[in-house]
């Protein structure tokens, strides 16, 4: 047992338990008791990212770690890894926190990788100089090459030791590896007209089991209001972003707009030239079989393009990065992110003026999210974005729906960076007015204030001025309670430093044995008031 206690000691295992409530806590996972079959995808997220976290280890290795966290949480992570002493590898898209936490990026390009020391801005700076170098070096390679092309043509004696040398050389930089720019894509469809009504929603309110997936096995969850009475009236050319935490609802919201789901009570009215076009976190495709040029046709042959062109559907895969052999590949060989760049393609050939994307940015590399951000720029339809990503949110929306933890939906007309920062700077008036009233709370007494240390009651003497009739049952009564907690307190201490064997109630001991102690400090202090 004492070998025992001097691993748990050394390890700080007695606060394990706490380490893991208090890192749940922070992710916003309050109950922990819930079964882990329950949770729905982001909580379960959370649950392996506080099982990474919370394990003592020198090194952290996370796979897209922000994607299916809300933007609270992965502020709190950014923060959290920030300050880590622990190395930290990891894999995201997330450009706000590359920039934040890295300070080394590798890239992994044409087969392959090399490291560019310094955060994501920085990467990008050397990304440009590079380019601008490798393109002037190919200039000047191919200077060279038209006078070698012209010597050669000649048909120069080849039997000499200098030109045969100069032949091999020659050889050499025309098959060199060529610098290879990355190769644009452009999303440019020929818009709808947008009718004067585009969508009402009147009193929508919807209840779901909030946080969590409904417990089949157990009967019906218990509901909470995910949206309560929301009531707004789009208007043409809108770029809104939905905020909120994990369970607060987003994708419940869309789904009502767009039919997949029912309000429990309230309306949703669509103006006749309004048309939707739904991204889902998940896109199904009901025959992976199809090649990539089967599944574009089935929805359209010819395409019409912003600047007047007419495309047919190879030359239009060709636009959006699909060009050669990939369009005759079966969807199946596709990777993820290939797959929901081609889901979005056939999305954006049927000319929606009305465009839904629920957390579009999983899975697709840096660059293609940079042309998204440049095709939302310009799209002059209605845009509604559920986005995890900060830096996209801030690109492509200009008001929020913020959804609130009651239900209620509020507007803020800004960018979510400016959103966040408004935020922070609310929790810290918050806690500055805390810590303002704080002295007013512990003033129970003048005589309880003006003392530095809280002194154990003594025996039950004289006192220096006369308590009232309710003052005296008070003080009574305080002794008795005082009793009984320092004799709980002396219990916990017992069991604390061994008497029960079952270990896994430690944390429920100690937590117990901290509340108590804040509990008598109140209590002596006001029996040391009451006694004056």
């Amino acid at each position: 047992y004492d070998e025992l206690s001097e691993l748990m000691e050394k390890q700080d295992l007695w606060n394990y338990e706490a380490q893991i409530r208090s890192i749940l806590s922070m992710l916003g996972i309050a109950d922990m008791t819930r079964r882990m079959g329950t949770l729905s995808g982001g909580m379960v997220k959370k649950v392996a990212l506080a099982q990474v976290l919370v394990e003592d280890t020198k090194l952290l290795l996370l796979d897209e770690p922000t994607n299916h966290l809300d933007i609270t949480t992965i502020s709190w992570l950014q923060e959290y890894l920030g300050g880590t002493k622990r190395s930290v590898l990891m894999v995201t898209h997330d450009r706000y926190f590359l920039d934040a936490v890295c300070n080394n990026i590798y890239e992994l390009a044409h087969r392959h990788l090399k490291l560019y020391q310094g955060n994501y801005s920085t990467y990008l700076e050397k990304k440009e100089t590079e380019a601008e170098i490798e393109q002037n070096t190919d200039r000047r390679i191919e200077a060279v090459l038209r006078v070698e092309r012209d010597w050669l043509m000649r048909g120069p004696c080849a039997r000499g030791t200098k030109a045969k040398a100069r032949i091999q050389r020659d050889e050499q930089l025309i098959n060199r590896e060529k610098f290879q720019a990355d190769k644009g894509f452009s999303f440019e469809v020929k818009g709808r007209r947008l009718g004067g009504k585009v969508l009402e929603l009147h009193g929508i309110t919807k209840n779901f089991p909030k946080g969590y997936a409904p417990a089949a096995k157990d009967g019906p969850a218990e509901t909470t209001p995910v949206l309560r009475d929301f009531s707004y009236t789009f208007t043409a050319g809108q770029k809104i972003g939905i905020f909120g935490d994990n369970g607060t609802g987003k994708s419940t919201l869309l789904n009502i707009i767009t039919g997949a789901v029912q309000p429990d009570s309230g309306t949703v009215a669509a103006g006749v030239n309004t048309v939707f076009a739904y991204y889902q976190q998940n896109p199904v495709f009901k025959d992976t079989s199809l090649s990539v040029l089967e599944y574009v046709r089935e929805s359209a042959e010819l395409i019409a393009m912003n600047d007047g062109r007419t495309l047919s559907a190879p030359q239009f895969l060709e636009e959006f990065g699909f060009a050669g052999k990939i369009q005759y590949s079966p969807v199946s060989s596709l990777s993820g992110g290939e797959r929901k760049r081609l889901f979005l393609v056939r999305l954006l050939i049927g000319n929606p003026n009305f465009l839904i994307l629920d957390e579009p940015t999983n899975d697709f590399d840096i660059f293609t999210m940079n042309i998204l951000e440049q095709f939302l720029a310009g799209y002059t339809g209605c845009l509604l974005v559920v986005s995890h990503d900060r830096y996209f949110m801030d690109k492509v929306a200009d008001t929020l729906f913020v959804l609130e933890d009651d239900g209620s939906v509020s507007g803020f007309v800004g960018r979510c960076s400016e959103y966040i920062e408004y935020r922070r700077e609310k929790r810290e008036q918050a806690e500055a007015a805390e810590k303002a009233a704080e002295p007013e709370k512990s003033k129970i007494c003048p005589a309880a204030s003006a003392q530095q240390t809280v002194p154990v009651p003594p025996d039950t003497g004289a006192k220096s001025h006369k308590l009232s009739f309710k003052e005296q049952r008070e003080f009574e009564q305080l002794e008795k309670d005082i009793a009984a907690m320092e004799e709980r307190q002396k219990e916990l201490e017992t069991l604390m430093s061994g008497a029960d064997s079952d270990y896994s109630r430690l944390g429920e001991y100690n937590s117990e044995y901290q509340k108590l102690g804040a509990e008598l400090e109140m209590k002596y202090a006001r029996w040391e008031c009451l006694a004056g």
